[in-house]
């Protein structure tokens, strides 16, 4: 990676060489997950010692690999301007911030030998089918905001310690270094978003892309094996992370109720998350043809690679799935869509509170995507009418027909409205807006009834179906007036 520092002399050339022995290395003991090497293979204490804190702080691994990338891209660059990381100064985090804002990202299978190492700053053309902006050359806002706070972070703990510089090299912004975060707050205004770092920048608020019904269709037509299908179906119609859903056990799945238990992410709490009936029988397809091939025991994972050996599935195995999708679709959706496509189904105005515990989306701040506007309406890509309508029901069976898929099965429960619904009250509410939310509700809740009618009354428990009048009427009988006169 061919490089500039800028100095008080003009701008220098600097040649930043990756070693062979340099990078961040997963040691797969629960103790210590990674941990960092320098250019000559040492391990790098101080980031040792960080993550270490991280880790008694409840961090979990993902989160210490975040870190500890961003970490790497430091030291790199220190080795690269040959200053000891406690003795980095303004200077060079300003250099870095400089640099990670305007090199070219070193990336798989892609030859930058002949490019001159910079980002160009012109924008590619938009994705004919998603419509998402082409990728950059270079590295995104927020991993460069991520960056920024995790160095500070890393400074701030060694400054505290005792075993780091005093002044930390990535600084405050000078609006917020004398005073707290949001002083003299206005109770009656919105918060506002206030910069934090001197060399944060700006990380743009991108609206959240949910994939069309009959994008989705195509996307699932390109799997190519039932445990892509499986995949796709239980993302689709649960909602849950990507990694939540790969760390599923045998003992996680109930078939008869429907239900999957995740680990969340982050809080790490276990959660039974509703999913669709296709999404079991595509399942017991998958499970049916590695029958015998993988390991078999309640507590053993679900997915597995196709390829020998026999692998569990990790993360970047799933993202190869939605590549080689993509490739024969020429999309560039993301394993991300699936989860916003999900929680997409409830528009705004919508209080669907029961699918957004499902989804994992605690706070009204994750929920933005819902009051934000629709990416895809006045492309022709969404429906301009409802969901359950029969048009659009007629519309899937064409688009489905040839392609082996059950119409509108896969998607049903996320496709189809909310299951549950709650009513928030504010502080002095119009009565024509109680009046219409309550006329709303009673017409959510005579749908449910229709859609979920009560179940047949068991055989050998009669008593159950009499009536309030038959049951007074036997306990006023004169076998029981004979044992309570005794």
């Amino acid at each position: 990676m061919k490089d500039t520092r800028i100095g008080t002399t003009g701008i220098q050339q600097i040649s930043c060489v990756c070693q062979a022995h340099e990078g961040l290395e997963a040691t797969g003991e629960h103790a210590e997950p990674h941990r960092l090497l320098d250019a000559d293979g040492v391990v790098v204490e101080p980031v040792v010692v960080f993550l270490r804190e991280l880790l008694a702080a409840g961090r979990s691994a993902a989160t210490l690999r975040s870190y500890g990338m961003d970490l790497l891209r430091w030291w790199r660059f220190l080795h690269a301007v040959e200053v000891g990381w406690g003795r980095a100064t303004r200077t060079e985090a300003r250099d870095f911030s400089y640099w990670i804002q305007l090199t070219a990202k070193q990336r798989r299978g892609v030859d930058r030998s002949s490019s001159s190492g910079w980002v160009n700053g012109v924008a590619g053309a938009p994705n004919p089918i998603t419509g998402k902006p082409a990728l950059v050359d270079g590295y995104a806002p927020a991993t460069v905001a991520h960056s920024e706070t995790v160095l500070r972070g890393f400074y701030d703990f060694h400054r505290d310690a005792g075993t780091g510089p005093i002044l930390n090299p990535f600084p405050l912004d000078p609006s917020r270094r004398y005073r707290r975060a949001h002083a003299h707050h206005n109770p009656m205004d919105g918060w506002a978003r206030e910069r934090v770092g001197r060399y944060r920048p700006k990380v743009p608020h991108r609206i959240p892309r949910a994939i069309p019904d009959h994008r989705f269709n195509e996307l699932f037509a390109a799997l190519g094996s039932n445990r892509d299908r499986a995949l796709v179906a239980f993302w689709i119609s649960t909602g849950v992370r990507a990694s939540e859903l790969l760390g599923v056990r045998h003992c996680d799945i109930d078939p008869h109720q429907q239900l999957i238990t995740v680990v969340r992410k982050g809080t790490r709490a276990t959660q039974q998350v509703p999913a669709s009936a296709d999404a079991f029988v595509w399942l017991r397809l998958y499970q049916e043809e590695l029958h015998g091939q993988i390991p078999r025991g309640r507590t053993q994972r679900v997915w597995w690679t196709l390829r020998r050996p026999r692998r569990p599935l990790n993360y970047h195995a799933a993202h190869r799935i939605f590549e080689r999708a993509n490739a024969v679709l020429g999309a560039d959706w993301t394993l991300h869509d699936l989860r916003h496509s999900a929680a997409r189904q409830n528009g705004p105005g919508s209080a669907a509170d029961a699918q957004r515990r499902a989804v994992g989306h605690g706070t009204r701040a994750s929920v933005h995507h819902r009051d934000l506007p629709d990416t895809e309406q006045g492309r022709g890509d969404r429906r301009s009418s409802s969901p359950s309508c029969p048009h659009c029901r007629s519309a899937r069976r064409a688009a489905t027909a040839g392609t082996g898929l059950r119409p509108g099965g896969v998607e049903r429960v996320v496709r189809e409205g909310p299951v549950t619904s709650s009513v928030k009250h504010s502080t002095r509410k119009p009565l024509a807006a109680v009046t219409s939310v309550a006329a709303e509700q009673r017409l959510r809740n005579g749908q449910l009834r229709n859609e979920f009618p009560p179940g047949p009354t068991e055989a050998w428990w009669p008593h159950t179906a009499a009536t309030a009048e038959q049951i007074q009427q036997r306990l006023t009988s004169g076998a029981f007036v004979a044992a309570a006169g005794c």
